[in-house]
């Protein structure tokens, strides 16, 4: 009986404590609101009266009476929290720690490029005598761009076939007596070679005069009509045509050699065009074998689609690649992480909660990635458990403190 006294009296002369100055401040409200009144009449008749001295004079008094009741009242606050202990609790803020699916990304930029964006050149040198296409003009693979003068071979190529059909008819003849035994085996060896003589020289003059004739290497859209009709060419000096084929597009980036083993073939990316204001899911279509010596980065691949012919060659994307993902990540905020004088980063976690109060524990972690304001917790942290956020940087272990917000 003696022990369960001396552990309750401490309590009962706080509450009596409190239950003083509460009973304190009940009085002074009530004197406040009395002599509130009795100064309401007093104030309106002083503002009736339109005395300008005796209205400062109210006020004067007024002013001097609420300083007095505001310094009563924090006196009447200091005690209270000094004999409370619940006032003395720090006050925090929690939030569970859940596993979720993190999927890291690094930024980079890079260029929108096309294999087939290509300059042509003519394959003979004479006079352009027609051009058939315009700029901005859709054509197909194979289809004929420009003609060049031939300066000739067309007549030497008539020649040539007429000698090959003689060739040809003297080689048939001499063959047919070679098989009835007629005829010397010289007289036929030298026929038929005649013959093939002159339809390789019918051939070779066919190729030649085919280069006369510009045709498009691949399917797409006359950009630009370099030389005018009528103009001079040169084989390797005189630009003719720009054709570009948007379809097929792509985007090159350097990628720092550290990635080399996360960054491959099939990675998940997000491509942005700030030019455009759009956004696109792409893949990472190639990735290079080869660290640059200059800068230690290898090339990357993303293809890209195009459907609307609104991304051009040589523009600016900026690119998410996705190098990490952890299927069952805990994230925090990286505010709340702390580190000790030995550079090891911890957090403050609560045990032993009972309803709104709990005791403060710090847990040490080991860090992952970062992405945002948020950091990969590799150990340390449960799944489920709680973490404080708010007031995290003004608790100590084994404290304890009162929980407002458990998120």
């Amino acid at each position: 009986m003696y022990n369960i006294i001396k552990t309750k009296q401490p309590n009962n002369l706080i509450n009596t404590s409190i239950m003083k100055y509460l009973y304190y401040l009940v009085i002074i409200s009530l004197l406040i609101t009395s002599c509130g009144n009795k100064n309401k009449q007093s104030v309106d008749a002083i503002i009736a009266s339109n005395n300008l001295e005796l209205i400062r004079k109210k006020k004067t008094e007024l002013d001097a009476s609420a300083q007095k009741m505001a310094s009563q009242i924090k006196q009447l606050e200091e005690k209270i929290r000094d004999l409370d202990p619940q006032e003395k609790v720090p006050l925090v803020t929690t939030f569970t720690a859940k596993e979720t699916i993190f999927t890291h990304f690094i930024e980079l930029q890079g260029n929108v490029n096309t294999k087939e964006n290509l300059v042509i050149h003519p394959e003979f040198s004479g006079i352009l005598t027609h051009v058939f296409v315009k700029e901005g003009q859709w054509v197909s693979k194979g289809q004929m761009l420009a003609k060049i003068d031939d300066g000739g071979l067309s007549q030497q190529l008539a020649q040539l076939k007429i000698q090959a059909a003689l060739s040809k008819t003297t080689f048939e003849r001499q063959e047919r007596l070679w098989n009835q035994k007629i005829g010397s085996e010289i007289q036929y060896l030298q026929a038929k070679s005649s013959y093939e003589a002159q339809q390789q020289a019918v051939n070779q003059l066919e190729q030649q005069l085919g280069k006369t004739i510009v045709r498009a290497p691949f399917s797409g859209t006359i950009d630009d009509v370099i030389t005018e009709q009528g103009s001079v060419v040169v084989p390797g000096q005189s630009p003719l045509f720009r054709i570009v084929n948007l379809n097929d597009m792509y985007i090159e980036t350097d990628v720092p050699e550290r990635y080399i083993s996360d960054i491959i073939k099939g990675k998940k990316v997000k491509v942005a065009f700030p030019i455009l204001q759009k956004e696109m899911d792409a893949t990472v279509r190639q990735a290079g074998n080869f660290i640059n010596p200059s800068n230690r980065t290898f090339k990357v691949e993303i293809a890209i689609s195009n459907k609307n012919a609104s991304i051009k060659p040589n523009l600016t994307a900026k690119l998410k690649i996705n190098d990490y993902t952890n299927e069952k990540a805990i994230l925090i905020p990286q505010s709340i992480i702390s580190e000790d004088a030995e550079g090891q980063q911890y957090v403050y976690t609560i045990v032993n909660k009972t309803k709104n109060i709990a005791t403060v524990k710090r847990e040490f972690i080991k860090t992952g990635k970062t992405q945002g304001n948020y950091i990969e917790v590799l150990s340390g942290i449960k799944n489920n458990e709680d973490i404080i956020d708010e007031g995290a940087r003004s608790v100590r272990e084994g404290q304890e403190v009162k929980i407002l917000i458990s998120q």
